[in-house]
């Protein structure tokens, strides 16, 4: 004979059934956000006002490129959660099915987009080097 508690028949049935998944990914995403950006911030900031090569030579570097992609793909997967929350709050029905795929398509598209940048940016500073 098998016996179940409330509690263990409750565990894993609220509304979602990740709720606290969730939320732990959204507080883990933010605290890693907290560090990542402002260093993010600083090591971009040093590379405004070069020239081209001077950029491309920064961002080829393993550890702007690496914390770029960190901050793009950390950032990115942190906003699609909390736009799919918003938009689970405030729309219904083919809508809000809509607007949650627009957004991790968004998402995708700009992570997608940044890390081919960056390796792109790998890829001249090697050619830029190898030509000198």
């Amino acid at each position: 004979m098998r016996y179940l508690t409330d509690r263990k028949r409750a565990v894993g049935k609220g509304a979602s059934g990740s709720g606290t998944e969730h939320y732990w990914w959204m507080t883990m995403s933010s605290v890693a956000l907290a560090f990542l950006v402002p260093t993010f911030i600083f090591v971009f900031g040093s590379a405004i006002g070069g020239t081209q090569e001077e950029v491309i030579a920064h961002f080829a570097r393993p550890f702007p490129a690496i914390l770029t992609g960190l901050v793009t793909l950390v950032g990115m997967r942190h906003f699609a959660k909390g736009a799919q929350v918003m938009l689970e709050d405030y729309t219904q029905g083919s809508l809000r099915k809509g607007l949650v795929i627009l957004v991790y398509s968004l998402s995708y598209v700009i992570t997608a987009l940044v890390l081919y940048a960056l390796a792109k940016m790998t890829f001249l500073s090697i050619v830029l080097n190898s030509a000198n």
